[in-house]
């Protein structure tokens, strides 16, 4: 296999479709400290797609296309983005900080994870996360499959 230089073969990279890549690419980056790795477009013309990074996460950034729309368009929630960061409260005040509509506040869950929800400029849903205890699925309810 040939490696890939822009992200490890192993990883789910999302394409999260928004009205405009330029003013997305500024708003991760200012917002949630996402830093841009390229971009790509033609020519003279507007900004098409790009791909970004925050620690080991990595996303692709792409314009809406005839047929599609972003979360805020169509007036609802399409997906949820959870992108887990060394710091969490630190990220959380940052976020806040820059105005970011923030729709579930710091927290510990019980499934072990230290949280928050916010929505980006074109209504996409993320949550940011740390581990914070080990606590099995089946302590909190839920089914392990068995293979």
């Amino acid at each position: 296999m040939i490696a890939n230089r822009s992200v490890p073969t192993d990883t789910v990279l999302p394409h999260i479709v928004y009205r405009n890549v330029t003013d997305a690419l500024a708003w991760l980056t200012s917002t949630f400290g996402f830093t841009e790795h390229y971009r790509y477009g033609e020519p003279d013309g507007p900004v098409s797609g790009a791909q970004m990074t925050l620690g080991k996460a990595c996303i692709m950034l792409r314009a809406t296309r005839p047929g599609e729309a972003s979360p805020v368009e169509v007036g609802h929630q399409t997906q949820s983005l959870t992108v887990f960061v060394d710091d969490v409260d630190a990220h959380y005040e940052r976020t806040k900080a820059a105005g970011a509509k923030i729709v579930e506040e710091l927290h510990e869950t019980f499934y072990g994870e230290r949280q928050y929800g916010v929505e980006d400029l074109d209504g996409h849903h993320w949550l940011f996360s740390r581990h914070a205890r080990d606590v099995s699925p089946d302590e909190w309810g839920a089914t392990i499959a068995r293979g």
